[in-house]
């Protein structure tokens, strides 16, 4: 029980999507980009650690993906990622990006959840502007709201500033901000990322490829696993994998976190992709890529 309310409020946080808790240390950055010419965490041996720019933007308004999530043959509710519309907050266009999570009728009377999270995205340097949360775990209640300020590199809550690295993410748009990325088996990706009042650099590690069958269809998808260093955040330390479409869109179906007995899935069922027309990026140097 306490697994799989874990796992649901990862998915809302896309936790599910991008934590992996191992420790580790902090790190530097060069040209706004979380950057260590030889990084220690044994999980990245192996790995070409590399720096990448967006390429191809695929997602946008009216985009929706609709998964379960089960654990083996029990389904114990849904969750959604979507792209609501492209809003304008003082005259800066955004992205605004909603995530819900929800146990079924069923399930609700061993353990409720009502998760809500929202992000606010911005249009042309996608990084975070404002991130907020509202759960509802069985008798839990948490709001909380974060703004980036990404000129002055801080994280403004409530009754605190928390210094900041260049271009960083919550965990909204890290998912989102991967699948604009150029990538290939056998690399590490590596952004900053705040969560809970810290700075955690993230590792998307890209391990395989993969046809899969969920009930939203077949993909030939690009396989994915999440490292992030730090100390603690959750109690949970099973390895998440996502498998992302091989192709520009890069959309997540899904996403397996492993307990001690078997696994828990967010799987897609249902998705509705954007009518916007994909935007093309122009190519930019890639520092320490090596290439």
């Amino acid at each position: 029980m306490i697994a799989l309310h874990r796992l649901l409020t990862h998915f809302v946080l896309v936790s599910a999507a991008l934590t992996v808790l191992f420790p580790g240390h902090l790190f530097t950055s060069v040209d706004g980009l979380p950057r260590e010419e030889q990084p220690q965490d044994p999980q990245l041996e192996g790995f070409q650690l590399i720096h990448r720019f967006p390429e191809v933007i695929s997602f946008g308004e009216g985009e929706k993906l609709t998964f379960s999530i089960q654990y083996g043959l029990i389904y114990a509710g849904d969750a959604t990622l979507e792209v609501r519309n492209i809003a304008v907050i003082d005259s800066v266009k955004m992205y605004h990006i909603i995530s819900i999570a929800r146990t079924n009728r069923a399930f609700d009377l061993i353990f409720k959840v009502r998760d809500r999270v929202e992000s606010f995205m911005d249009y042309d340097n996608l990084f975070s502007l404002r991130f907020e949360k509202h759960l509802r775990e069985g008798k839990f209640r948490r709001d909380e709201q974060v703004t980036f300020d990404q000129r002055q590199h801080l994280a403004i809550y409530e009754d605190r500033e928390v210094p900041i690295p260049p271009n960083t993410h919550d965990f909204l748009t890290a998912l989102y901000y991967v699948r604009t990325l150029p990538i290939d088996v056998g690399q590490a990706i590596s952004m900053a990322n705040h969560t809970g009042g810290k700075n955690y650099p993230i590792y998307i590690k890209v391990l395989r490829r993969e046809r899969v069958k969920v009930p939203a269809g077949k993909f030939d998808c690009i396989v994915v696993e999440p490292v992030l260093q730090t100390t603690s955040i959750f109690e949970h330390k099973g390895k998440l994998t996502i498998w992302l479409t091989d192709d520009t869109v890069k959309m997540p179906v899904l996403m397996r976190s492993k307990v001690v007995i078997g696994a828990f899935e967010a799987v897609l069922k249902e998705y509705v992709l954007s009518s916007e027309n994909h935007r093309i990026l122009p190519p930019k140097g890639i520092p320490g890529d090596g290439e």
